[in-house]
């Protein structure tokens, strides 16, 4: 029997609350250790607990950034996953389950899948008696179980196991590991030699690779902002964005002031008043709670404050799908508020650039003065990729222009300052409370140079364009390596566009789609505002055929480009169950476009 190595879809599920996101994190950390590299898509229900939630595992030997849609082993401790699930699984895979519960001839599993029937209650009932712990204390373990019988039938030394669990259980907790191991080491005995030489996937080892980490989304954007010096993080309790500022809270030694607000209206107006003090500040919601922010986000465009917002999308409208995944928001973010004022927005793609970008959004903020949100959303915010520690040595942080004391000396009338000075570089110097000669107001209101209220038209025309103008700079100014980034061959036959999470499962695609014999590159358009348009222009005008690929019903991202290019796209593969697009949906939906001229493509997978 031929095997496949290393290039494995394992899924586990169960009612929420029963340890499936620890069976998850566990089997990939343990991968992970095993020099493999992982991406884990997490789905989840709106509910705290009792509904099914389910986690996929993709393991590979070179780096992925999306899943499969394929299941190569379903791992299942109770029945609903097994009945949710069995359909998903490949005609060669195999289903892992507990015999006492689940009853393989009542499951829609298509032929040939291998039946790996095991015990849980007898495998904690052995432990119990070897160790003398008592069953009810083990009963918890249960995740380990899977995971354990699970590297059983991949043939996957345990030992990496050993190493997943000492990664996860870590100062008091460590004392946990041993008992685990030796769950683990019973649930891997119980599985037969006979079904392990029948499966034919094996996961083995990769020595001397470099170390590697493996987080959210949402942690990668919690550790950039450490980096770049935020000092204080404001939110209100939100789907998928809460995540963030929790793991923030378990930080306190890194001096950060995370705070809990009543709301979001509180939330934006705290972090305004921080970073008014002077503070690198940020508030991170998702899009409800986005909206409610959208007159203070405005008040601060209005002021030149520098700010940094995160909305993490999910599906909308109004409270729409909580807890699941959407880009609905580009143009929102774009447009958000009322009048017109300068704002920065930035789409990350994948877990290093939610690193990098969160980083940057600080610079941005300070440099030119203005809001800067960083649009992510669930899917990679929520979902784990492995990947090469950050480049830390590239990280530079830049406070814009803070008055000098020529600048206060320049810029101050009788003891009061011209905080929103005319200059000729377009951006007015900072000063914070407290410095002398540095009094100004601030107002919702137009103003003068002094912040004073002044609603005449000599005084807006000038006032307005100055801040508008802001757009221009940064657009100058934004390398446009971070602008756009472009992957393939230039003389390609399709060019698939896209901006946001999409970007791995594109990626993922592009070798196999040229194995179908279809030869694409891809523009990743990563800075959504100011609009690289003369950028975009001159990739889009070498495509002979570009197809849009998004997470929402409209093609946001393609209107976009008409409006500000003038280029129409004609081909859409577009996505809005709430489930993320997996590698498998991207080659299927671009060889629709490339075979079958198909117009518009509309995706489907995901329970």
């Amino acid at each position: 029997m031929k095997k496949t190595v290393n290039d494995l879809s394992w899924m586990i599920g169960g009612p929420q609350g029963t340890g499936v996101d620890s069976s998850a994190t566990l089997f990939a950390r343990a991968c992970v250790t095993g020099g493999l590299w992982v991406f884990g898509k997490r789905e989840y229900h709106s509910n705290i607990i009792g509904e099914h939630s389910y986690f996929q595992i993709r393991v590979s030997s070179k780096q992925v950034g999306s899943h499969l849609d394929p299941v190569h082993l379903l791992a299942t401790f109770e029945d609903s996953t097994a009945r949710i699930h069995a359909h998903e699984v490949v005609p060669d895979g195999a289903l892992l389950y507990d015999p006492t519960v689940t009853h393989p001839e009542n499951l829609n599993l298509p032929k040939g899948v291998l039946l790996v029937p095991l015990d849980y209650a007898e495998v904690l009932r052995q432990v119990a008696a070897e160790t003398g712990e008592s069953f009810s204390k083990l009963v918890i373990m249960k995740n380990t179980i899977s995971v354990a019988a699970s590297f059983a039938l991949l043939d996957f030394d345990i030992s990496v196991l050993e190493k997943g669990l000492a990664g996860i259980f870590t100062g008091r907790k460590a004392k946990l590991v041993p008992m685990n191991m030796a769950v683990a080491k019973k649930a891997y005995s119980f599985v037969k030699r006979d079904s392990i030489d029948k499966f034919p996937y094996r996961l083995e080892q990769i020595h001397g690779v470099p170390q590697r980490l493996v987080m959210t989304g949402t942690t990668a954007v919690a550790v950039g902002k450490l980096k770049a010096g935020c000092r204080f993080q404001t939110y209100y309790p939100i789907t998928p964005a809460s995540d963030e500022s929790v793991y923030l809270e378990g930080l306190p030694e890194h001096g950060m002031l995370v705070m809990q607000c009543e709301d979001e209206i509180s939330s934006v107006e705290q972090a305004i008043a921080a970073s008014i003090m002077g503070v690198r500040a940020s508030t991170s919601t998702s899009g409800p709670g986005f909206s409610l922010m959208a007159e203070g986000i405005g008040w601060a465009g209005m002021n030149e404050v520098p700010l940094v917002v995160f909305n993490y999308q999910r599906g909308g409208p109004a409270t729409g799908l909580p807890t699941r995944h959407e880009q609905g928001e580009l143009f929102f973010a774009i447009h958000f508020a009322h009048g017109e004022f300068p704002r920065i927005v930035i789409a990350p793609a994948d877990h290093e650039e939610y690193f990098y970008d969160s980083f940057e959004a600080f610079n941005y903020a300070d440099r030119y003065q203005t809001p800067v949100v960083v649009l992510t959303d669930k899917n990679i915010g929520n979902n784990t990729q492995s990947f090469l520690p950050f480049d830390e040595s590239k990280l530079r942080i830049d406070r814009g222009r803070v008055a000098t004391k020529e600048d206060m000396s320049r810029y101050s009338i009788d003891g009061m300052y011209k905080r929103f000075a005319f200059t000729e570089a377009g951006i007015s110097p900072r000063t914070f409370p407290g410095m002398q000669d540095g009094i100004f107001w601030m107002t919702g209101d137009e103003h003068n140079e002094l912040g004073n209220i002044d609603e005449s038209a000599a005084n807006r025309v000038p006032m307005h364009e100055k801040r508008m103008k802001k757009l221009e700079i940064a657009a100058r100014e934004i390398p446009e390596k971070d602008q756009i980034r472009f992957y393939g061959d230039a003389s390609a036959d399709l060019t698939l566009m896209s901006w946001g999470s999409p970007k791995g499962a594109i990626l993922d695609a592009l070798p196999k789609l040229k194995k179908a014999g279809i030869n694409a590159n891809f523009l990743l358009v990563h800075l959504l505002w100011p609009f690289p348009a003369e950028a975009v222009t001159r990739i889009l005008k070498k495509a002979k055929k570009i197809v849009d690929i998004e997470m929402n019903y409209s093609g946001q991202l393609a209107s976009l480009v008409r409006r500000e290019t003038g280029i129409q796209v004609h081909h859409k593969i577009l996505k809005w169950n709430g489930r993320p697009i997996s590698e498998t949906e991207i080659v299927e939906g671009v060889l629709q476009v490339a075979k079958k001229n198909e117009a518009k493509v509309v995706l489907t997978a995901g329970m």
